[in-house]
């Protein structure tokens, strides 16, 4: 455990130096697996705020009975579903302690997570620092194994930085996730921070907001979360063929772009333009081949005409490999 950490920081009025918010839903096959990942941190100054966000399965009494097992789980009930981000709002009216950090109910967050990230953070006096993260996916077995760091992931977070800004680096405008990060409350309450509610990857806009006031970003390489697949497919970001979650998938890299072009952070623009075009719009490409819905089609051609444009008058270097499906999502 750091004791730079424990020393500079005061935490709560139970030692608590982190809060972790925890939202879930409708996820009682992983919760548990979340919950383990948290009491085996080795920084064991946290508390977790557990949303549960109506569900319909045992969800609220896996979380119920964490509570009841562990004082640092506090569980808040919602009558109705709100959504993710009402959800992680709710949480974060709830925070006393200098730190926040995210977990999604249905991931895991490595041993070390917590107690790197915080001693970076309190080391360098910055403002939020940014770890790596990795696929959980299903195996042939039944169970979940973890995989590479990826490259868009790695270009974020590595090499390890100290009091770098969004201008400095500006490729860590690719981490988009809330939950690969810790931050300072003080941040969030300054610029009046909150997730969108009633609109899906709330988060894109949110990671650009931290980025762009944040008076110093650390990265990390370390791996701090794992992030699951779900092998029946029913996590948000396995389910994009929906015309109505393309929409807010679009509307949130274009907001998350749009509060870096207002920032006047025009490198961290371009390189959020650039990884869009090489690494979400591809598999977008494909589901709308063969969508029965052509306003899929419609939706997706119009934003890929709109940042192929940008990329062209800026001269961005774009991956070739994807240019044969840019070029199919112009024509839509």
């Amino acid at each position: 455990m750091s004791t730079v950490a424990e020393s500079l920081e005061h935490g709560d009025d139970t030692g608590a130096l982190v809060t972790v918010i925890v939202p879930g839903r409708d996820v009682a096959d992983y919760v548990s697996e979340a919950l383990a990942s948290l009491r085996a941190q080795t920084f064991t100054r946290w508390r977790a705020i557990l949303v549960d966000d109506a569900s319909l399965d045992t969800t609220a009494e896996l979380f119920a009975e964490a509570e009841a097992s562990d004082p640092r789980f506090h569980l808040v009930r919602l009558t109705r579903p709100h959504g993710l981000g009402a959800a992680r709002n709710l949480g974060l009216d709830l925070v006393e302690t200098p730190y926040v950090a995210f977990l999604d109910a249905d991931d895991v967050m490595t041993e070390t997570a917590l107690e790197r990230l915080v001693a970076t953070l309190s080391d360098s006096g910055s403002d939020v620092v940014v770890g790596a993260y990795v696929r959980l996916r299903p195996t042939e077995g039944g169970a979940y194994a973890a995989g590479d760091v990826q490259p868009w992931v790695s270009a974020a977070t590595s090499p390890e930085r100290r009091g770098t800004t969004l201008a400095e680096h500006p490729e860590v405008s690719g981490n988009v996730v809330a939950w690969s990060k810790l931050s300072r409350v003080e941040l969030w309450r300054r610029h009046a921070l909150r997730f969108p509610e009633g609109t899906l990857y709330e988060d894109q806009v949110v990671a650009q907001r931290l980025y762009v006031h944040a008076r110093a970003i650390d990265v990390i390489p370390d791996v701090v979360v794992q992030w699951r697949e779900r092998a029946d497919g029913s996590s948000l970001t396995q389910r994009k063929a929906p015309v109505a979650v393309l929409s807010d998938y679009l509307a949130a890299m274009r907001g998350g772009i749009a509060v870096l072009d207002s920032a006047g952070h025009r490198a961290a623009a371009r390189a959020r333009v650039r990884l869009i075009l090489d690494m979400d719009t591809p598999p977008l490409v494909r589901i709308a081949e063969g969508h029965p819905d052509a306003s899929y089609r419609r939706l997706l051609g119009a934003f890929v005409r709109e940042l192929t444009a940008r990329a062209d008058l800026e001269s961005l270097d774009l991956d070739p490999q994807s240019a044969p499906l840019r070029s199919a999502a112009v024509l839509w």
